[in-house]
């Protein structure tokens, strides 16, 4: 592997993980100027290569060999998710940055595990979700704040379909630990509404698991069965501190897709963009009016 030469400027990025997902951290990321992708790795290095040269990139190699790149100074990490913490200490240990794809870790135990060692490193770990940072969800923050439906009494999101396995041409890790509903699609819904109600002081919730096998639905390996450890309907009970309550169910089962996230207050109901954008429509119906209007979204939605 040779390194392209190092030099002041933007922060050197190396993606780790060449999966699917990392062509839009790759295509999106490109298009800030004080950031600039120096590598890409994978453990399957003809993958990683193949990433790299559809993206103009001009390191690509195993994780190890990307790590040790003095120009690298953040890493983020697109790994499936039972290599998350592995990935993003060995990161820190190379003295880089982290920022991850949800989850942080499988457990809380590992990421403060994780958090402490970036501490005494003096280094950053950020990790996704961020779309609760773009115009969308901002947006509702600030209806909410002006008192557009008065005092916040209840919640409810939805997030449903048939899961991913019909386009993703290898979707097995999406029903592995750290994924599932609702560590892929939770992590959008839960942090939102953290950010709107602040900390859950209780939960309940109740899971199931409709199959105990998928089948790949697209690409070389579609007709292929694989099996379904994890959950794959979880509907939640939430109390915040602040005494909102919320309803969430996060579903691979449904043949019926919907996305649904509404916040009712004492003067009405919003209804806020899909927390998996960046941005979307956001509509208040007033108590009584019989009649939604849309309110201005204002803010970054370009990731």
């Amino acid at each position: 592997m040779t390194a392209a030469p190092g030099g002041a400027g933007p922060v050197g990025v190396a993606v780790v993980g060449a999966g699917v997902i990392s062509a839009q951290y790759l295509s999106t990321v490109s298009r800030f100027p004080d950031v600039r992708i120096v590598a890409v790795a994978d453990l399957d290095e003809e993958r990683a290569a193949a990433v790299a040269r559809t993206h103009g990139i001009p390191v690509s190699g195993g994780p190890a060999d990307v790590l040790a790149l003095p120009e690298v100074e953040l890493v983020v990490n697109l790994t499936v998710p039972t290599a998350h913490a592995r990935v993003a200490a060995a990161a820190l240990r190379a003295g880089k940055h982290v920022y991850g794809e949800k989850p942080i870790t499988l457990v809380p135990a590992e990421a403060e595990k994780l958090l402490a060692e970036a501490s005494e490193r003096g280094l950053l770990v950020g990790n996704a979700p961020d779309t609760f940072l773009g115009a969308g969800l901002q947006s509702a923050l600030r209806a909410v704040a002006a008192g557009h439906i008065g005092a916040p009494v209840a919640a409810t999101t939805v997030t449903q379909g048939l899961g991913p396995e019909a386009w993703h041409p290898d979707p097995a890790f999406f029903y592995q630990p750290g994924a599932g509903p609702l560590f892929d699609l939770g992590p959008y819904y839960l942090t939102s509404l953290v950010a709107l109600f602040g900390s859950v002081e209780q939960v309940a919730a109740t899971a199931a698991r409709a199959r105990e096998e998928r089948v790949v639905g697209s690409g070389p390996k579609a007709g292929q069965a694989f099996p379904v450890d994890v959950p794959t309907h979880v509907s939640s009970l939430l109390r915040f501190a602040s005494g909102v309550r919320a309803h969430s169910t996060f579903s691979f089962d449904s043949a019926l897709p919907r996305i649904r996230f509404e916040i009712t207050g004492t003067e009405g109901t919003l209804s806020v963009p899909d927390p998996n954008t960046f941005g979307g429509p956001l509509r208040l119906l007033p108590n009584g009016s019989g009649t939604w209007r849309e309110l201005p979204v204002r803010g970054r939605t370009d990731g």
